[in-house]
Protein backbone atom coordinates (compact mmCIF):
# COMPACT_ATOMS: atom_id res chain seq x y z
CA UNK A 1 0.00 0.00 0.00
CA UNK A 2 1.24 3.53 -0.71
CA UNK A 3 2.55 5.50 2.21
CA UNK A 4 0.19 8.48 2.85
CA UNK A 5 3.10 10.46 4.31
CA UNK A 6 5.07 9.93 1.11
CA UNK A 7 2.15 11.20 -0.95
CA UNK A 8 1.85 14.24 1.30
CA UNK A 9 5.53 15.04 0.93
CA UNK A 10 5.44 14.81 -2.86
CA UNK A 11 2.37 17.03 -2.98
CA UNK A 12 4.15 19.58 -0.83
CA UNK A 13 6.85 19.52 -3.49
CA UNK A 14 4.18 20.66 -5.99
CA UNK A 15 3.68 23.82 -3.96
CA UNK A 16 7.43 24.37 -3.87
CA UNK A 17 7.68 23.87 -7.64
CA UNK A 18 4.89 26.34 -8.29
CA UNK A 19 6.49 28.86 -5.95
CA UNK A 20 9.76 28.53 -7.87
CA UNK A 21 7.89 29.01 -11.15
CA UNK A 22 6.23 32.18 -9.89
CA UNK A 23 9.52 33.57 -8.58
CA UNK A 24 11.17 32.66 -11.87
CA UNK A 25 8.81 34.75 -13.99
CA UNK A 26 8.96 37.61 -11.50
CA UNK A 27 12.73 37.62 -11.74
CA UNK A 28 12.51 38.59 -15.42
CA UNK A 29 10.55 41.77 -14.72
CA UNK A 30 11.48 45.17 -13.32
CA UNK A 31 11.23 45.36 -9.51
CA UNK A 32 7.83 47.08 -9.43
CA UNK A 33 6.39 44.53 -11.87
CA UNK A 34 7.90 41.67 -9.90
CA UNK A 35 6.21 42.94 -6.76
CA UNK A 36 2.86 43.11 -8.55
CA UNK A 37 3.28 39.59 -9.89
CA UNK A 38 4.16 38.23 -6.45
CA UNK A 39 1.10 39.77 -4.87
CA UNK A 40 -1.46 39.05 -7.55
CA UNK A 41 -0.48 35.92 -9.45
CA UNK A 42 0.27 33.15 -6.99
CA UNK A 43 -0.35 29.90 -8.85
CA UNK A 44 -3.18 27.83 -7.44
CA UNK A 45 -2.39 24.33 -6.24
CA UNK A 46 -4.68 21.98 -8.19
CA UNK A 47 -7.21 19.68 -6.59
CA UNK A 48 -5.80 16.21 -6.04
CA UNK A 49 -8.05 13.15 -5.93
CA UNK A 50 -8.11 11.24 -2.63
CA UNK A 51 -6.51 7.82 -2.49
CA UNK A 52 -9.93 6.45 -1.61
CA UNK A 53 -11.57 7.73 -4.80
CA UNK A 54 -13.68 4.90 -6.17
CA UNK A 55 -13.55 4.09 -9.90
CA UNK A 56 -17.33 4.57 -10.06
CA UNK A 57 -16.88 8.19 -8.98
CA UNK A 58 -13.82 9.09 -11.03
CA UNK A 59 -15.64 10.73 -13.95
CA UNK A 60 -17.69 12.93 -11.64
CA UNK A 61 -14.55 13.91 -9.71
CA UNK A 62 -12.67 14.78 -12.90
CA UNK A 63 -15.54 16.96 -14.09
CA UNK A 64 -16.29 18.81 -10.86
CA UNK A 65 -12.77 19.10 -9.42
CA UNK A 66 -10.55 19.28 -12.51
CA UNK A 67 -12.33 20.37 -15.68
CA UNK A 68 -14.99 22.86 -14.55
CA UNK A 69 -12.81 24.72 -12.01
CA UNK A 70 -10.04 25.00 -14.62
CA UNK A 71 -12.25 26.58 -17.26
CA UNK A 72 -13.97 28.77 -14.66
CA UNK A 73 -10.57 30.11 -13.64
CA UNK A 74 -9.56 30.63 -17.26
CA UNK A 75 -12.70 32.65 -18.03
CA UNK A 76 -12.36 34.70 -14.85
CA UNK A 77 -8.70 35.59 -15.32
CA UNK A 78 -9.27 36.35 -19.01
CA UNK A 79 -12.11 38.72 -18.15
CA UNK A 80 -9.80 40.44 -15.66
CA UNK A 81 -7.10 40.68 -18.34
CA UNK A 82 -9.53 42.40 -20.73
CA UNK A 83 -10.66 44.81 -18.00
CA UNK A 84 -7.08 45.71 -17.11
CA UNK A 85 -6.07 46.14 -20.75
CA UNK A 86 -8.87 48.65 -21.28
CA UNK A 87 -7.01 51.15 -19.11
CA UNK A 88 -3.44 49.76 -18.95
CA UNK A 89 -2.28 49.08 -22.49
CA UNK A 90 1.42 50.01 -22.51
CA UNK A 91 3.64 46.92 -22.82
CA UNK A 92 5.62 47.38 -19.59
CA UNK A 93 2.62 48.31 -17.42
CA UNK A 94 2.90 46.16 -14.24
CA UNK A 95 -0.86 45.63 -13.96
CA UNK A 96 -1.16 44.48 -17.57
CA UNK A 97 1.77 42.09 -17.32
CA UNK A 98 0.46 40.64 -14.07
CA UNK A 99 -2.98 40.08 -15.61
CA UNK A 100 -1.36 38.52 -18.68
CA UNK A 101 0.64 36.14 -16.49
CA UNK A 102 -2.40 35.08 -14.50
CA UNK A 103 -4.59 34.45 -17.55
CA UNK A 104 -1.84 32.69 -19.51
CA UNK A 105 -1.18 30.46 -16.49
CA UNK A 106 -4.87 29.55 -16.42
CA UNK A 107 -4.79 28.58 -20.10
CA UNK A 108 -1.72 26.37 -19.71
CA UNK A 109 -3.37 24.49 -16.82
CA UNK A 110 -6.30 23.47 -19.05
CA UNK A 111 -4.48 23.31 -22.39
CA UNK A 112 -4.29 19.51 -22.21
CA UNK A 113 -8.12 19.31 -22.26
CA UNK A 114 -8.29 19.57 -26.04
CA UNK A 115 -11.74 18.16 -26.68
CA UNK A 116 -15.34 19.30 -26.60
CA UNK A 117 -15.85 23.07 -26.19
CA UNK A 118 -12.18 23.96 -26.70
CA UNK A 119 -12.29 22.44 -30.19
CA UNK A 120 -15.56 24.12 -31.21
CA UNK A 121 -14.92 26.86 -33.80
CA UNK A 122 -11.15 26.31 -33.43
CA UNK A 123 -11.24 28.04 -30.03
CA UNK A 124 -8.03 26.40 -28.82
CA UNK A 125 -6.12 27.71 -31.83
CA UNK A 126 -7.70 31.14 -31.39
CA UNK A 127 -6.30 31.20 -27.84
CA UNK A 128 -3.00 29.49 -28.55
CA UNK A 129 -1.61 29.59 -32.09
CA UNK A 130 1.56 27.70 -31.25
CA UNK A 131 3.84 26.46 -32.58
CA UNK A 132 3.93 29.16 -35.21
CA UNK A 133 6.11 27.10 -37.55
CA UNK A 134 5.92 29.60 -40.42
CA UNK A 135 6.40 32.67 -38.22
CA UNK A 136 3.04 34.15 -39.19
CA UNK A 137 2.37 36.04 -35.95
CA UNK A 138 4.87 38.93 -36.26
CA UNK A 139 3.95 39.73 -39.87
CA UNK A 140 0.24 39.58 -39.10
CA UNK A 141 0.73 41.88 -36.11
CA UNK A 142 2.75 44.39 -38.14
CA UNK A 143 -0.01 44.63 -40.73
CA UNK A 144 -2.62 45.01 -38.00
CA UNK A 145 -0.88 47.93 -36.29
CA UNK A 146 -0.01 49.72 -39.53
CA UNK A 147 -2.87 48.93 -41.92
CA UNK A 148 -5.99 47.61 -40.13
CA UNK A 149 -8.74 50.22 -39.55
CA UNK A 150 -9.45 50.89 -35.88
CA UNK A 151 -13.12 49.97 -36.28
CA UNK A 152 -12.15 46.42 -37.25
CA UNK A 153 -10.18 46.13 -34.02
CA UNK A 154 -12.94 47.66 -31.92
CA UNK A 155 -15.70 45.29 -33.09
CA UNK A 156 -15.41 41.89 -31.35
CA UNK A 157 -17.41 40.04 -34.01
CA UNK A 158 -15.20 41.40 -36.78
CA UNK A 159 -12.01 40.74 -34.85
CA UNK A 160 -13.08 37.14 -34.17
CA UNK A 161 -13.03 36.53 -37.92
CA UNK A 162 -9.36 37.52 -38.18
CA UNK A 163 -6.53 35.04 -38.64
CA UNK A 164 -5.67 33.00 -35.56
CA UNK A 165 -2.16 34.45 -35.92
CA UNK A 166 -3.60 37.78 -34.75
CA UNK A 167 -5.50 36.32 -31.81
CA UNK A 168 -4.73 34.78 -28.44
CA UNK A 169 -1.96 34.69 -25.88
CA UNK A 170 1.00 34.30 -28.23
CA UNK A 171 0.09 37.33 -30.33
CA UNK A 172 -0.39 39.30 -27.11
CA UNK A 173 3.01 38.14 -25.87
CA UNK A 174 4.64 39.72 -28.95
CA UNK A 175 2.88 43.03 -28.25
CA UNK A 176 4.00 43.06 -24.62
CA UNK A 177 7.53 41.67 -24.90
CA UNK A 178 8.91 42.00 -28.45
CA UNK A 179 10.87 45.19 -29.10
CA UNK A 180 10.46 45.03 -32.87
CA UNK A 181 6.67 44.80 -32.72
CA UNK A 182 6.56 47.57 -30.11
CA UNK A 183 8.21 49.91 -32.63
CA UNK A 184 5.59 49.28 -35.32
CA UNK A 185 2.65 51.63 -35.93
CA UNK A 186 1.52 54.14 -33.32
CA UNK A 187 1.01 53.74 -29.60
CA UNK A 188 -2.73 54.26 -30.05
CA UNK A 189 -2.95 51.55 -32.70
CA UNK A 190 -0.97 49.12 -30.55
CA UNK A 191 -3.23 49.90 -27.58
CA UNK A 192 -6.27 49.23 -29.74
CA UNK A 193 -4.83 45.88 -30.74
CA UNK A 194 -4.05 44.94 -27.12
CA UNK A 195 -7.65 45.76 -26.23
CA UNK A 196 -9.00 43.78 -29.19
CA UNK A 197 -6.92 40.68 -28.44
CA UNK A 198 -7.72 40.64 -24.73
CA UNK A 199 -11.43 41.19 -25.37
CA UNK A 200 -11.36 38.34 -27.88
CA UNK A 201 -9.61 36.07 -25.35
CA UNK A 202 -12.26 36.93 -22.76
CA UNK A 203 -15.11 36.16 -25.17
CA UNK A 204 -13.53 32.88 -26.32
CA UNK A 205 -12.83 31.59 -22.81
CA UNK A 206 -16.30 32.59 -21.62
CA UNK A 207 -17.81 30.62 -24.51
CA UNK A 208 -15.76 27.55 -23.55
CA UNK A 209 -16.81 27.86 -19.90
CA UNK A 210 -20.47 28.34 -20.79
CA UNK A 211 -20.52 25.36 -23.14
CA UNK A 212 -19.06 23.16 -20.42
CA UNK A 213 -21.61 24.25 -17.84
CA UNK A 214 -24.63 24.42 -20.14
CA UNK A 215 -24.24 21.20 -22.10
CA UNK A 216 -20.94 19.34 -22.23
CA UNK A 217 -20.75 18.62 -18.50
CA UNK A 218 -23.90 16.54 -18.73
CA UNK A 219 -22.55 14.84 -21.85
CA UNK A 220 -19.40 13.78 -20.05
CA UNK A 221 -21.22 11.95 -17.25
CA UNK A 222 -24.27 10.70 -19.17
CA UNK A 223 -23.16 8.12 -21.74
CA UNK A 224 -25.74 6.09 -23.58
CA UNK A 225 -27.51 5.45 -26.88
CA UNK A 226 -27.93 8.60 -28.92
CA UNK A 227 -25.42 10.57 -26.83
CA UNK A 228 -21.96 11.72 -27.88
CA UNK A 229 -20.41 8.93 -25.78
CA UNK A 230 -22.03 5.51 -25.86
CA UNK A 231 -20.34 4.23 -22.70
CA UNK A 232 -18.12 5.25 -19.79
CA UNK A 233 -15.31 3.42 -21.56
CA UNK A 234 -15.54 5.94 -24.41
CA UNK A 235 -15.35 8.82 -21.94
CA UNK A 236 -12.30 7.30 -20.27
CA UNK A 237 -10.78 6.89 -23.74
CA UNK A 238 -11.30 10.61 -24.35
CA UNK A 239 -9.75 11.59 -21.03
CA UNK A 240 -6.83 9.21 -21.46
CA UNK A 241 -6.21 10.71 -24.89
CA UNK A 242 -5.94 14.17 -23.31
CA UNK A 243 -3.15 12.84 -21.09
CA UNK A 244 -1.19 11.25 -23.91
CA UNK A 245 -1.61 14.38 -26.01
CA UNK A 246 -0.36 16.46 -23.09
CA UNK A 247 2.76 14.33 -22.85
CA UNK A 248 3.26 14.60 -26.60
CA UNK A 249 3.18 18.39 -26.35
CA UNK A 250 5.64 18.38 -23.45
CA UNK A 251 8.16 15.96 -24.96
CA UNK A 252 8.00 16.78 -28.66
CA UNK A 253 7.07 20.47 -28.63
CA UNK A 254 7.77 22.28 -25.36
CA UNK A 255 11.10 20.46 -25.00
CA UNK A 256 11.79 18.86 -28.38
CA UNK A 257 11.46 22.00 -30.50
CA UNK A 258 14.10 24.08 -28.66
CA UNK A 259 16.36 21.07 -28.10
CA UNK A 260 16.59 20.28 -31.80
CA UNK A 261 19.78 18.29 -32.37
CA UNK A 262 22.92 18.43 -30.22
CA UNK A 263 24.86 20.16 -32.99
CA UNK A 264 21.87 22.24 -34.04
CA UNK A 265 19.93 23.48 -30.99
CA UNK A 266 17.01 25.83 -31.61
CA UNK A 267 16.60 28.08 -28.55
CA UNK A 268 14.52 30.58 -30.55
CA UNK A 269 11.82 27.92 -30.92
CA UNK A 270 11.18 27.72 -27.17
CA UNK A 271 7.57 28.43 -26.31
CA UNK A 272 6.85 31.91 -24.92
CA UNK A 273 10.58 32.69 -24.65
CA UNK A 274 10.01 36.43 -25.06
CA UNK A 275 8.16 36.56 -21.75
CA UNK A 276 10.56 34.00 -20.21
CA UNK A 277 7.71 31.54 -19.61
CA UNK A 278 9.14 28.43 -21.32
CA UNK A 279 10.19 26.63 -18.14
CA UNK A 280 7.13 27.89 -16.31
CA UNK A 281 4.81 26.26 -18.85
CA UNK A 282 6.45 22.89 -18.32
CA UNK A 283 5.96 23.14 -14.55
CA UNK A 284 2.37 24.30 -14.92
CA UNK A 285 1.54 21.64 -17.50
CA UNK A 286 2.93 18.78 -15.40
CA UNK A 287 1.21 20.08 -12.26
CA UNK A 288 -2.14 20.35 -14.05
CA UNK A 289 -1.99 16.91 -15.67
CA UNK A 290 -1.19 14.95 -12.52
CA UNK A 291 -4.67 15.12 -10.89
CA UNK A 292 -6.24 13.77 -14.07
CA UNK A 293 -3.76 10.89 -14.21
CA UNK A 294 -4.31 10.05 -10.55
CA UNK A 295 -8.10 10.19 -10.88
CA UNK A 296 -8.01 7.83 -13.86
CA UNK A 297 -5.91 5.43 -11.76
CA UNK A 298 -8.56 5.39 -9.00
CA UNK A 299 -8.96 1.99 -7.41
CA UNK A 300 -5.29 1.05 -7.85
CA UNK A 301 -3.34 2.63 -4.96
CA UNK A 302 -0.03 1.14 -6.10
CA UNK A 303 -0.37 2.65 -9.55
CA UNK A 304 -1.43 5.98 -8.03
CA UNK A 305 1.78 5.90 -5.98
CA UNK A 306 3.91 5.21 -9.07
CA UNK A 307 2.24 8.02 -11.00
CA UNK A 308 2.65 10.41 -8.08
CA UNK A 309 6.35 9.53 -7.80
CA UNK A 310 6.86 9.96 -11.55
CA UNK A 311 5.32 13.41 -11.56
CA UNK A 312 7.28 14.37 -8.44
CA UNK A 313 10.56 13.43 -10.12
CA UNK A 314 9.77 15.35 -13.31
CA UNK A 315 8.49 18.39 -11.42
CA UNK A 316 11.53 18.50 -9.19
CA UNK A 317 13.85 18.52 -12.19
CA UNK A 318 11.70 20.99 -14.14
CA UNK A 319 11.55 23.50 -11.28
CA UNK A 320 15.31 23.23 -10.70
CA UNK A 321 16.36 24.12 -14.27
CA UNK A 322 16.76 27.84 -13.52
CA UNK A 323 16.35 28.44 -17.23
CA UNK A 324 13.16 30.49 -17.82
CA UNK A 325 13.46 30.69 -21.62
CA UNK A 326 15.29 27.34 -22.11
CA UNK A 327 18.24 29.17 -23.61
CA UNK A 328 20.40 26.47 -22.01
CA UNK A 329 19.67 24.09 -24.91
CA UNK A 330 22.61 25.79 -26.68
CA UNK A 331 25.00 25.20 -23.75
CA UNK A 332 26.20 21.56 -23.56
CA UNK A 333 26.38 21.57 -19.74
CA UNK A 334 22.90 23.05 -19.27
CA UNK A 335 21.46 21.11 -22.19
CA UNK A 336 22.13 17.85 -20.34
CA UNK A 337 19.69 18.90 -17.59
CA UNK A 338 16.97 19.69 -20.13
CA UNK A 339 17.50 16.37 -21.88
CA UNK A 340 17.29 14.61 -18.50
CA UNK A 341 13.95 16.33 -17.88
CA UNK A 342 12.72 15.19 -21.28
CA UNK A 343 13.69 11.63 -20.37
CA UNK A 344 11.88 11.86 -17.01
CA UNK A 345 8.71 12.95 -18.81
CA UNK A 346 9.17 10.22 -21.41
CA UNK A 347 9.44 7.67 -18.59
CA UNK A 348 6.26 9.03 -17.07
CA UNK A 349 4.53 8.88 -20.44
CA UNK A 350 5.59 5.26 -20.77
CA UNK A 351 4.15 4.49 -17.33
CA UNK A 352 0.85 6.10 -18.30
CA UNK A 353 0.75 4.29 -21.65
CA UNK A 354 1.78 0.82 -20.48
CA UNK A 355 0.14 0.72 -17.06
CA UNK A 356 -2.76 3.15 -16.94
CA UNK A 357 -4.01 2.55 -20.48
CA UNK A 358 -4.41 -1.23 -20.07
CA UNK A 359 -6.01 -0.72 -16.65
CA UNK A 360 -8.66 1.45 -18.30
CA UNK A 361 -8.90 -0.83 -21.32
CA UNK A 362 -8.11 2.05 -23.69
CA UNK A 363 -5.42 3.23 -26.10
CA UNK A 364 -4.16 6.70 -26.90
CA UNK A 365 -6.03 7.01 -30.22
CA UNK A 366 -5.81 10.00 -32.53
CA UNK A 367 -5.68 13.55 -31.22
CA UNK A 368 -5.97 17.10 -32.48
CA UNK A 369 -2.20 17.26 -33.13
CA UNK A 370 -2.10 14.29 -35.49
CA UNK A 371 -1.35 15.37 -39.02
CA UNK A 372 -0.11 18.83 -38.03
Amino acid sequence: MPNPLSLSRTRLSRVAALTVATAMICGTLPPQSALAQTVTTAVSTPNTPPQTLAPAHQLDWILTHHILPGFDRLAQTSATLADVAASHCTPDDPALRAAFTHAFDAWITVSHLRFGPTETDNRAFALAFWPDSRNKIPGTLRRAVTETPREELATPEVFASQSVALRGFYALEYLLFDDAIQSEGTADQRCALVAAITTDIAHTTAAIRDDWHNSYAVTLVSPGPGNRYQSEAEIRQELFKTLTTGFQVLVDMRLGRPLGQFNAPRPNRAEARRSARSQRHIVLNLTAMEPLALALAAGDPALMQEIDAGFAKALKRASALDDPSLAGVADPARRFRIEALQQDINDLRSLITTRLGPKLGVTAGFNSLDGD
